[in-house]
């Protein structure tokens, strides 16, 4: 897929599609992880900004939440929440839709960029979400 935007020759930063690499390689294992069966995937650009759907038969809608420090997995909302200009679930008549947005440029970058990706793959004791005692 990204071999695919990147020959449609937008004007997006290198960090950006990079970022559309990342983010779509999370959702579509998430959609197929998680339903065991396929998903599909529309990629649209609007003039401003690359969409990528994600839509799949799980019913369940996700929500961007803290990280556990001792699960495996669980980072990628994280990610999309994060590295894309704008992101969102809605229901589907077959399942549901996850899509994010990036714009021409990464929305954020440099130094904040590499926290966020840090942070993903080394949460901080913030990140997670308090469980009764």
């Amino acid at each position: 897929m990204i071999r695919a935007v990147r020959g449609w020759g937008l004007p997006l930063a290198e960090d950006a599609l990079r970022d559309v690499e990342l983010l779509s390689s999370e959702l579509i294992t998430n959609a197929v992880s998680h339903t065991h069966a396929p998903c599909v995937v529309c990629v649209s650009w609007d003039g401003e900004r690359l969409r990528v759907e994600v839509t799949d038969v799980g019913h369940e809608l996700p929500a961007a939440g803290g990280i556990d420090l001792d699960a495996t997995d669980g980072r990628g909302l994280f990610l999309v929440a994060a590295l894309a200009t704008d992101w969102g679930a809605e229901p589907d008549p077959t399942g549901k839709r996850i899509w994010f947005e990036v714009g021409t440029t990464a929305a954020v970058s440099g130094d904040e960029r590499l926290t966020v990706l840090v942070r993903a793959a080394v949460p901080t004791t913030r990140d997670v979400v308090p469980t009764s005692v």
